[in-house]
């Protein structure tokens, strides 16, 4: 596998969470197109506090060792897909948590969204690509949004991704687009740090 880096963020850390099932999905076929390096990362690994710090992320590293060390992982990927539930019309604070841990690791790097939940997570999809920008990120147009019947069918019923083909078109679009922004992004940032060397 080569290519740009791709976090898979899971945005959520409850128990019994659905959030596995699609970061797993979408990994499988962003894997396999052979452009990109993807792997999951879990919200769970970096325990974070709600956000305390003295000074914003911008201007000074946190002090908090789990923060340090999602930071150091924000910086190490390319570009994201987070993962993301619906709480309350709005993202999980865990996630929004996450993202006022870290800014400049973000800065100038594609996000794209797989939402779900009751509208497909749309609500909290359109919140996010607000904080990415304001992150100096590029969120991506195209998105999967798991609503509806889709999402009570594998949270309640069994089913699985399998009885779902009508979301790979939506995918497929999103990681294009997703290809494009980090390859584009990434040259550039390449590009800059050359010329500030």
């Amino acid at each position: 596998m080569s290519g740009p880096r791709i976090g898979i963020v899971i945005s959520t850390t409850r128990e019994g969470r659905f959030g596995d099932k699609p970061a797993v999905w979408i990994r499988d076929i962003a894997a396999a197109r052979g452009d990109l390096e993807v792997e999951i990362v879990d919200l769970r690994d970096y325990p974070m506090p709600f956000f305390d710090e003295p000074v914003s992320p911008a201007y000074a590293p946190p002090k908090d060792e789990a923060a340090r060390r999602w930071g150091q992982k924000v910086a190490e990927l390319d570009g994201f897909i987070f993962v993301t539930a619906e709480y309350n019309r709005g993202p999980p604070a865990v996630l929004k948590n996450a993202l006022d841990h870290a800014y400049r690791e973000f800065n100038h790097k594609p996000a794209a969204f797989v939402g779900y939940g009751g509208v497909g997570g749309a609500r909290a999809v359109e919140q996010l690509r607000l904080i990415a920008i304001e992150l100096q990120m590029a969120p991506t147009r195209s998105g999967v949004h798991i609503g509806g019947a889709d999402f009570i069918g594998m949270l309640m019923q069994g089913k699985t991704f399998a009885d779902m083909p009508h979301l790979e078109p939506a995918a497929v679009a999103m990681l294009d687009e997703l290809a494009w922004w980090t390859r584009a992004l990434k040259g550039a940032r390449e590009a800059a740090s050359q010329k500030a060397a």
